[in-house]
C-alpha cells in the first residue's frame, strides 16, 4: 500500500504546482474593473451622506451596498466572458471562482446544496462521536484525544456553515468569513494530525506543536481580512497544510497496526484527489461544474470516513485490555 499512496502524494504535489502556475485572474482585467466601477456609480452602490443621514438602520445601507456590488460583479463577469468567448479566448477566474455562464441556476443550486450537505454530514458525524459515551463501557472521558476531536467538530461545523451562507449569497463579509473559517479548520486539522499520529499525550508537547501552526494560521487569516484577499496565496497555504496532513496520516497508517488504518488510507487517497482538483480548479466541459464543486462533493464521503475513524479510535482507546488466558 505504500507505493500507491506515494504516487498519490506525488500527483497531489504536481497538481499543486500546476495550480500555482495556472493563471487566470479575471478580476485584474482593466476592462472588468472599469465595468464594475461604472456599474457601481450608475446603481449608486455607495450611499450618499444625505441617504445615511436619514433615520434608517445602518445595516440596511450596508445590505444594499453588498447586494449592489455583488450584482455589478455578476453582470460584468457575464459581459466580459461573452466578449472573450466571441474572441475565442479561454474563460478566466474572477475573485477565485470560475464564471457560471451556462445553466447558472442549476450550478448555483448545486454549489449551495453541497456545503449544506457537508454541514449535515459533519453534524451527524460529530453527534455520533458525542454519543459514544453510551456505547463505550468506560465512556469517552478516558480517551486522550476526545477534547481535540470536539474542537475539530466545532471548527468543521463553523466552516461548512459559513460556506453554505457564502454560496447562498456572495457578499464581501460572507466571503471573508467563509475563507477565514476554512483556514482555521485546515490549520487546526494539521495540529490534530500531528498530535494523533505522533501520539502526543502531555500538554507541553501539544502546546509546542500547536503554537507555531495555529500562529501561522491566525496570521494568515489576519492577512486575508486586513491586507489582501489573495485567492492564489490562500490556495497555496491551504494546499500545503492539506498535503502535510495527508503525508502524516498516510505514513502513520503504513506503520501502525490500528484496526481502522484502512479508513485513513481511504481518507488519504480521497484527500489527494480533492487537493489535486482544488489546486488545478479547472472548469469542466460544458461549464456545469467546476473544481470546487467537485471538492465539496468528495468531502461528503470523506467526512463520513473521518468521523468513523474517530469513533473507532475512541472505542479502541477506552476499551479494557484483553484478559490473559489462564491455564
Amino acid at each position: 500500500m505504500a507505493r500507491p499512496t506515494g504516487w498519490l502524494m506525488v500527483l497531489a504535489l504536481l497538481g499543486w504546482l500546476v495550480g500555482i502556475l495556472h493563471a487566470g485572474a479575471g478580476d485584474a482585467d482593466p476592462l472588468y474593473i472599469s465595468c464594475v466601477e461604472r456599474c457601481e456609480r450608475a446603481e449608486h452602490c455607495q450611499p450618499s451622506s444625505a441617504a445615511i443621514a436619514i433615520d434608517v438602520p445602518r445595516i440596511l445601507h450596508m445590505w444594499r451596498e453588498w447586494t449592489c456590488r455583488s450584482d455589478c460583479r455578476r453582470s460584468c463577469v457575464a459581459q466580459r466572458e461573452m466578449e472573450r468567448e466571441e474572441l475565442g479566448l479561454e474563460p478566466l477566474k474572477y475573485h477565485g471562482k470560475w464564471p457560471q455562464m451556462r445553466s447558472a441556476c442549476l450550478l448555483n443550486m448545486v454549489s449551495a446544496a453541497l456545503p449544506g450537505l457537508n454541514l449535515i454530514a459533519q453534524l451527524y458525524g460529530w453527534l455520533s462521536f458525542l454519543l459514544l459515551r453510551r456505547k463505550s463501557p468506560c465512556g469517552t472521558n478516558s480517551y486522550e484525544y476526545v477534547g481535540l476531536w470536539h474542537i475539530q467538530g466545532l471548527l468543521a461545523t463553523n466552516a461548512w456553515f459559513w460556506s453554505s451562507i457564502f454560496h447562498v449569497r456572495e457578499f464581501a463579509v460572507t466571503e471573508r468569513l467563509a475563507y477565514s473559517a476554512a483556514v482555521a479548520l485546515v490549520g487546526y486539522s494539521l495540529v490534530l494530525s500531528i498530535v494523533r499520529t505522533f501520539n502526543l499525550r502531555n500538554e507541553e508537547s501539544r502546546v509546542i506543536v500547536a503554537s507555531p501552526v495555529l500562529g501561522f494560521a491566525i496570521t494568515h487569516i489576519f492577512y486575508l481580512n486586513y491586507a489582501e484577499l489573495d485567492y492564489g496565496w490562500n490556495k497555496t497555504v491551504c494546499a500545503a497544510m492539506g498535503v502535510a496532513q495527508i503525508l502524516l496520516w498516510s505514513t502513520w497508517a503504513g506503520r501502525t497496526r490500528h484496526p481502522s488504518r484502512y479508513k485513513m488510507w481511504a481518507v488519504g487517497a480521497a484527500g489527494c484527489l480533492a487537493v489535486l482538483i482544488e489546486v488545478v480548479d479547472f472548469p469542466l466541459r460544458g461549464g456545469f461544474v467546476d473544481g470546487r464543486t467537485l471538492c465539496h462533493a468528495i468531502a461528503i464521503p470523506l467526512t463520513h470516513l473521518w468521523w468513523s475513524f474517530a469513533r473507532d479510535d475512541a472505542l479502541l482507546g477506552t476499551s479494557p485490555p484483553p484478559k490473559k488466558k489462564t491455564k
